[in-house]
């Protein structure tokens, strides 16, 4: 969600009262241009009236509703309209400003909101050109019917524009962060997992040689005879025992978690492991086959959740849209380490696969579109790259590069 704080409208509208006031003055006193002084001072004093409410309503909560957003831009707006029609019309040099609270809209709030004030602000341009109080400017100032029209026209086609340009940049910078902001709280998440299953693995580890301490103690109250004679011993012996044998499975199954991988005596592991781990996490009944050039041992890299993360997301999508198989390679060359990991489906579609890695933006328009994009950010962020295109044979293709310096090798 993005929230407009009530602060900075309260800033933005003293500005603008202090603007006009001067205006008014400058233009009464100074310039000597007959104005209803009163009328419009009247009208700026209102708008300091909502601005000390505005301030009331910022101690209690700092942001505020899209609604009330809407009524405070669709007052500064109507207030603006009054000025206006008070000094001159839309011939008054500050009618431009009629535009601001429509940047602000189509910044921050809906689309049908910012159409709204856009609209309004529109029909306020309209009514401006036909009813107003003239400014006497003196009788050499003459100002042709063409030109008023096409003030009028421009200020209404300034109001679109503007509308729709701020609205396109702030809406595709609103994605970008709520993507963003996904992408840090799965990392967050992710991290958390694996320090989770790290303490496992070390719980397990650690606590292995008391309880086998335990276990040797037992065993040899159990050879006592004088003990196993009493009857009420040998239940508390025996019951002692079976909590032990509990204990055990109980570390065994956590040394067992796949996510110990960054317990600090495993802390190196294979890219192909990384997959296959991944490819079963999400995998139910596709095959994976994996291709290599090392010879002999794969090089081992050192454990990150960016990686594990990005390869999560990568494989995932891969066997969404497969058809039967997902093929991974993993070439490790002098200076990079190349990961190419393809699907059997129908291939990236044309009209998306530019927009590829960009968020919200889906193969097939089901998911949210956020694999991609995640997984590109990660690897990129890490130094290395990220390509889509298809095959020859019109299959998707992912291609990872990183750096071997990037993994440490």
């Amino acid at each position: 969600m993005n929230t407009i704080l009530l602060g900075n409208l309260i800033k933005i509208r003293w500005i603008a009262i202090f603007g006009q006031f001067l205006a008014i003055f400058f233009a009464s006193y100074i310039f000597n241009i007959q104005i209803p002084f009163f009328e419009t001072l009247i009208i700026i004093l209102l708008s300091v009236v909502v601005n000390f409410y505005s301030y009331l309503e910022e101690r209690k909560n700092k942001s505020i509703s899209n609604i009330k957003a809407f009524s405070y831009l669709l007052f500064d707006t109507s207030q603006l309209g009054f000025l206006l029609y008070l000094t001159g019309g839309v011939v008054n040099p500050f009618s431009i400003l009629i535009v601001a609270p429509v940047i602000t809209s189509a910044s921050y709030l809906p689309a049908l909101m910012t159409v709204i004030l856009s609209i309004i602000s529109i029909l306020i341009i309209i009514s401006l050109n036909f009813y107003f109080i003239p400014l006497n400017l003196g009788t050499e100032f003459y100002l042709p019917k063409i030109y008023s029209f096409g003030l009028v026209t421009s200020l209404i086609i300034t109001v679109i524009f503007i509308a729709i340009y701020a609205y396109l940049f702030a809406n595709s910078s609103r994605k970008i962060s709520n993507a963003l902001s996904i992408s840090k709280l799965q990392i967050l998440n992710q991290k958390k997992i694996t320090e989770v299953g790290s303490l496992s693995a070390a719980a397990a580890h650690e606590l292995g040689t008391p309880l086998n301490t335990i276990f040797l103690i037992i065993n040899d109250l159990l050879k006592e005879k004088k003990l196993m004679d009493d009857k009420n011993i040998a239940k508390d012996i025996l019951l002692l025992k079976s909590q032990a044998e509990r204990c055990k499975e109980i570390l065994q199954r956590f040394s067992k978690n796949p996510l110990k991988l960054k317990d600090k005596f495993l802390e190196k592991v294979k890219i192909t492991d990384l997959i296959k781990i991944n490819f079963e996490k999400f995998n139910k009944d596709k095959k994976l086959t994996i291709k290599n050039t090392f010879l002999s041992e794969e090089t081992e890299i050192i454990y990150r959740d960016e990686i594990m993360y990005a390869l999560g997301n990568i494989v995932q999508n891969a066997i969404s849209y497969s058809k039967e198989r997902v093929t991974a390679e993993v070439h490790y060359l002098k200076t990079n380490v190349q990961i190419i990991i393809t699907d059997d489906g129908n291939g990236f579609s044309k009209d998306i696969i530019d927009r590829l890695g960009e968020p919200y933006v889906s193969k097939n328009n089901q998911g949210m579109g956020l694999g991609i994009f995640i997984a590109k950010n990660l690897i990129e962020n890490m130094g290395g790259s990220l390509k889509l295109y298809n095959s020859k044979e019109n299959n998707a293709v992912v291609e990872i590069m990183f750096d071997n310096s990037i993994l440490n090798i």
